[in-house]
């Protein structure tokens, strides 16, 4: 199937300059940029962004960034599930995760995470796909934002939501382990209803349990 990549950028006026948000960034661009050093939620910062060039190659998965001058303060990717995970069962080329958001600390609050995600929808680049996205208590930064895990769970839905994702019920374990990790999922207008009925074969393993 084909992945429409339709490349869109917006200018928001930041103190005495301004933030660049864009996307998807193909790799060869992508590597004129630079990680800021508080984008480690998931592992250090040159290892994360060579694991963002790796995704902006791939077929299916597109980064989409805010960045000052050419250093990347905020990024969300989008990329098939991993191998190992229950998402990729259904070998579904039109299933998509959204996966990694980062903000760096000092840049949380301006709304990039919810404006990055908008801006990766533009023009209905998506609506021939399933994007979902597993949302664990344990990825959250519960420290530095203050926040309890319901009060994080709120704002992460709520951010989900600007898109159009809903919440989906599942039987999957990891989600299962714990009331606040959830499945949240958008199943685009153009998405056939063979893929919405393998999708569902993939949330539910135990059918027989609901």
């Amino acid at each position: 199937m084909e992945h429409v990549k339709l490349y869109h950028s917006q200018v928001i006026p930041y103190q005495n300059g301004e933030i660049i948000l864009e996307g998807p960034v193909p790799p060869e661009q992508l590597r004129d940029y630079s990680m800021h050093p508080d984008l480690d939620a998931f592992r250090r910062p040159k290892e994360q962004f060579e694991a963002l060039v790796e995704i902006a190659g791939l077929p299916e998965g597109r980064i989409v960034l805010a960045r000052i001058s050419t250093q990347i303060v905020g990024y969300v990717t989008f990329h098939y599930p991993d191998e190992m995970e229950r998402w990729s069962e259904g070998n579904m080329e039109d299933l998509v995760e959204l996966g990694a958001i980062e903000v760096a600390d000092d840049y949380r609050g301006l709304g990039l995470g919810k404006k990055l995600i908008r801006l990766a929808f533009e023009d209905g680049q998506l609506e021939n796909v399933i994007t979902f996205t597993t949302e664990y208590y344990w990825h959250w930064d519960l420290e530095k934002s203050g926040l309890t895990v319901w009060q994080y769970r709120d704002m992460m839905e709520k951010l989900m939501k600007s898109v159009d994702m809903v919440w989906y019920a599942t039987d999957d374990p990891e989600i299962c382990s714990h009331p606040a990790n959830c499945l949240m999922v958008r199943i685009g207008k153009n998405v056939p209803l063979s893929s919405v009925e393998q999708f569902d074969r993939v949330r539910f393993r135990q059918r027989f349990m609901y």
